[in-house]
């Protein structure tokens, strides 16, 4: 593995963006998404993704110049019209959207519609966490996931994120799949010609693989309870945005052309409007220090809470740089080069 650092991974990032004409706030917003994903550890979201994208922009699927759209019909409630625009920028106007209705009013919640793929569903809720409140966003994606019982797949797999703030260090962050491993990942593994681990996903006839190859379809964590949460998101970002669902979606990397119309739901809860803040930061704290001081059942094995390996990523990442093959930073070094940006590498 070669090495990348974070600040010149968004350089190319931004840069390869502006020159394809993308509008400099969402470049702005797509850099900082993918670069902060990549430091976190979740390469399968990160860095990795900008070829699609610059892909997705040429072929007339992503919208570089968005004219955003909100419709209010309540004090807390909001609809976003994304335009057809990234992901991670329409996630992003949600989470301030949602920020500033809650800092109002308690509580704000943001259902976007005609968008694309936002990439980690963490860049949105870490932003609600860093303000002071909970965040919690989700985003459903095309046919991947075999329902209970079933042999071909349906929904999504639809990610979870929710975060809390903490005292003295950064927020709480749970942001998972509804499967075990995603699709993103699965590509990853049959580009460094890896398998898979047992019980991930299924071939073109529901039949469990490890060829990473042979993986058409992905399995639920925890069978129908993963298959449920995946359900629960379906809900709320196509039933409320109107976008479709599940096998009614296009797929992400084929046939580019053909618009997404994604659907995505953020959320922020003021905690200062039920508990003061400092006070809830400091249990939570308290919370978390005495989760991770639990005995070990292995001593080389740490007792973690959800976020902490991200965490350690990010220290290690932030000074080391970011984890990429010989061929991602050659793709890198191309970018650099085509596009003339002059970065430093």
């Amino acid at each position: 593995m070669k090495l990348i650092s974070g600040n010149t991974a968004k350089q190319i990032i931004k840069g390869s963006l502006l020159k394809e004409n993308v509008e400099g706030k969402v470049a702005e917003y797509v850099a900082q998404g993918l670069t902060s994903t990549s430091l976190r550890g979740t390469d399968s979201h990160g860095i990795r993704l900008i070829h699609h994208y610059l892909a997705g922009i040429k072929s007339g699927r992503i919208n570089p110049c968005p004219s955003y759209s909100i419709k209010k019909k309540m004090p807390t409630v909001a609809v976003l019209d994304a335009d057809d625009t990234f992901g991670h920028a329409a996630g992003m106007e949600a989470a301030k959207l949602a920020i500033e209705m809650a800092r109002e009013y308690g509580s704000g919640n943001v259902a976007v519609k005609n968008s694309t793929h936002f990439g980690a569903a963490a860049y949105f809720a870490l932003e609600i966490a860093e303000n002071d409140m909970i965040g919690t966003s989700y985003t459903h994606s095309d046919s991947l996931i075999i329902p209970t019982h079933g042999k071909q797949s349906f929904l999504g797999n639809n990610p979870v994120c929710f975060t809390a703030p903490v005292k003295g260090e950064g927020p709480f962050c749970l942001d998972m799949a509804t499967s075990i491993i995603t699709f993103n990942a699965v590509r990853q593994l049959q580009e460094r010609g890896e398998n898979a681990p047992e019980n991930v996903g299924t071939d073109k006839n529901g039949i469990p693989t490890t060829n990473a190859n042979e993986i058409k379809m992905l399995l639920p964590v925890g069978t129908y309870k993963g298959y449920g949460l995946s359900l629960m998101v379906e809900i709320l970002c196509s039933m409320l945005s109107g976008m479709s669902y599940g096998p009614h979606i296009s797929k992400m990397f084929e046939d580019l052309s053909k618009k997404r119309y994604l659907g995505h739901f953020v959320g922020a809860m003021n905690i200062s409007a039920f508990i003061e803040i400092d006070l809830f930061k400091e249990r939570m704290a308290t919370m978390i220090d005495e989760l991770r001081n639990e005995p070990r059942l292995d001593e080389n094995q740490a007792v973690m809470v959800a976020g902490d390996p991200e965490k350690i990523r990010y220290s290690n990442r932030i000074v080391e740089g970011i984890p990429v093959t010989e061929q991602e930073l050659k793709e890198f070094e191309k970018l650099n080069k085509n596009y003339k940006l002059g970065v430093e590498m």
